[in-house]
């Protein structure tokens, strides 16, 4: 697949917030800022596919992800938009508002790669290794791997579908793809490109991309805002979806009112 697919609810003329899906997770880790936005009368847009099962040329890729993020919008008639996104898309976010500041207004980053080693989500990216992403173990490493409770918070037919997603070989090698894109970008260069409003929003205990080197860097951008969401790990908008929804909703408040 070349293309991403989208849910889209039309609102009023402010700009639209646009939920980019995860590596492995679809638009339905977006479930609760979404619903809220839209019926606060949000124009809101999600990407239904996670990357992985896009085409190994666009998911190997930090530009070309933008980009198709980009064509899902304007399928859809979205022109403005602030982009919410999660781990990898979380580059994707920060690159495409260095790219196109005519269309992004404003990001929202949780969880991004690219200051630390590879994530263990308790597979190898370059082969399967030893555990198979399906099963009780796989699940249980995923789950240490993303939240801090120490419990799922996804329902049991997600993760069912995430380890159906991660049994096709085509899906593995744009995972593979995806993390050595991550492993070959630049992310100071691509910070100082970015001038639009920016919300880094970071679980306190993520393991799999630790807030505090992003901390630090961050302190060369006061202009930013940076919220740490405490007892919470990788996915904030799913273990702290209260919290999360909060702060988005006063961000894109913001954004839409430097825009009038």
């Amino acid at each position: 697949m070349m293309r991403f697919t989208a849910e889209h609810v039309p609102g009023d003329g402010r700009p639209a917030v646009v939920f980019m899906s995860a590596l492995f997770a679809g638009g339905w880790i977006w479930d609760h800022p979404f619903h809220r936005l839209a019926a606060d009368g949000w124009p809101v847009l999600r990407t239904n596919e996670a990357i992985c099962a896009l085409d190994r040329q666009v998911a190997g890729s930090i530009e070309r992800l933008g980009d198709a993020l980009l064509r899902a919008c304007d399928e859809a008639g979205v022109s403005d938009a602030v982009v919410c996104a999660n781990s990898l898309g979380g580059l994707v976010a920060i690159d495409l508002a260095g790219r196109r500041p005519d269309r992004v207004r404003g990001i929202v980053v949780s969880g991004a790669p690219g200051l630390t080693p590879d994530p263990d989500v308790g597979l190898s990216f370059d082969r399967r290794g030893s555990v198979r992403p399906f099963g009780d173990e796989f699940g249980e490493r995923m789950v240490a791997a993303l939240f801090h409770s120490g419990r799922s918070h996804f329902a049991p037919e997600r993760m069912a579908e995430a380890g159906a997603m991660l049994q096709r070989p085509e899906s593995m090698v744009s995972m593979a793809r995806s993390i050595k894109a991550t492993r070959r970008y630049q992310v100071r260069p691509a910070l100082d490109r970015v001038t639009c409003p920016s919300l880094y929003v970071w679980g306190r205990h993520d393991r799999m991309t630790p807030v505090d080197p992003w901390l630090e860097l961050l302190t060369k951008y006061p202009d930013n805002e940076v919220l740490v969401v405490e007892e919470s790990g990788h996915i904030p908008m799913v273990e702290c979806a209260e919290r999360y929804t909060t702060a988005l909703e006063s961000f894109v408040t913001r954004c839409a009112g430097a825009l009038t």
